[in-house]
């Protein structure tokens, strides 16, 4: 038996929600498809479904074969309208992790202008910043902020994310501007949980030389854009990615302070499991996404005054 058929047979049936209904859209005997699903089973020795009078439910087992197997026929369906077409049309769903405020903030019109370009592309997101585990989770790709510590996945650099340290002007109208990083002890800090060590705020002197400074956080919140806003209201200090704090100091309401200093850069990555078949749909979305992204982002020409190098 073709097992591209009998792939598509089980999909069928978990899709129309019976064995009956399958039959019908495909044309075929209801005790014929059931042998072929039964036969499948047996030839991975495993259970997919679990069978009753009323309904047909998926095993565990069954789930992630269920992914695995539309995840391919979409990608056969792909590759032969590819061959076909001089260009090839783009089809299928994509599935995207990428962290929650850079996401909100930044891709959607990405997405959107590629969807545009792409119409038959779906696209499964999930806005989040825990690291999922690509392969475990099934994700076609990610982007990841940061240094990468699962060297397993393959990765293409995208752009850089730079860090600035700002308060409200009321803050320091009040409490006073720093005139170095270590005046930051002295100052109510508003700190990003998600780091490693996120009360030691690393820096870069004007002559290359690296250094820490450990803060008392009066704040700690697992959202960057909570901590800016609460930043813009008075709350403390707070050290940002540009891709957040950009729009509150291009309003005002964010000042950014030790701009002679250099904060930490982290390079932006779209990462993809090397166990996976890259379709041509997330092949062609992360060329996008390194055309969309390449020179300086708009983020960091709106804070062009401040001079971040990499540490």
């Amino acid at each position: 038996m073709d097992k591209f058929e009998d792939i598509q047979a089980f999909i069928t049936v978990v899709d129309a929600g019976s064995f009956t209904a399958a039959a019908e859209r495909l044309g075929s005997g209801k005790s014929a498809l059931s042998r072929r699903v039964s036969g499948l089973e047996e030839r991975l020795g495993v259970q997919l479904l679990h069978r009753t009078t009323r309904a047909l439910n998926l095993t565990e087992t069954g789930r992630s074969f269920y992914e695995h197997g539309t995840r391919i026929l979409a990608d056969l369906e792909e590759a032969e309208a590819a061959v076909q077409q001089e260009h090839g049309e783009l089809r299928g769903t994509l599935r995207f992790a990428l962290p929650l405020s850079f996401g909100v903030r930044h891709m959607c019109g990405p997405i959107a202008t590629f969807s545009k370009q792409h119409p038959k592309v779906r696209f499964d997101l999930d806005l989040n910043d825990r690291r999922v585990d690509l392969i475990e989770d099934n994700f076609d790709m990610a982007l990841r902020i940061g240094r990468l510590t699962d060297s397993s996945l393959i990765a293409r650099r995208l752009f850089d994310v730079r860090a600035v340290v700002c308060a409200s002007p009321h803050y320091l109208h009040v409490h006073g501007v720093p005139e170095t990083p270590e005046d930051l002890q002295d100052h109510r800090c508003l700190v990003y949980s998600n780091l490693s060590d996120p009360e030691k705020w690393h820096y870069e002197d004007s002559e290359g030389k690296r250094s820490t400074v450990k803060v008392t956080p009066a704040m700690v919140a697992s959202s960057g854009d909570f901590l800016s806003n609460a930043a813009a209201h008075g709350m403390g200090m707070v050290i940002q990615p540009t891709f957040i704090a950009s729009a509150a100091i291009r309003s005002g309401n964010l000042v950014p302070v030790l701009t002679d200093y250099s904060w930490p850069i982290s390079p932006a990555y779209a990462v993809y499991p090397p166990t996976r078949h890259l379709s041509y749909r997330v092949r062609a979305f992360i060329d996008f996404l390194a055309d969309k992204f390449s020179g300086i982002p708009h983020w960091d020409r709106d804070c062009e005054t401040l001079s971040a190098r990499q540490t």
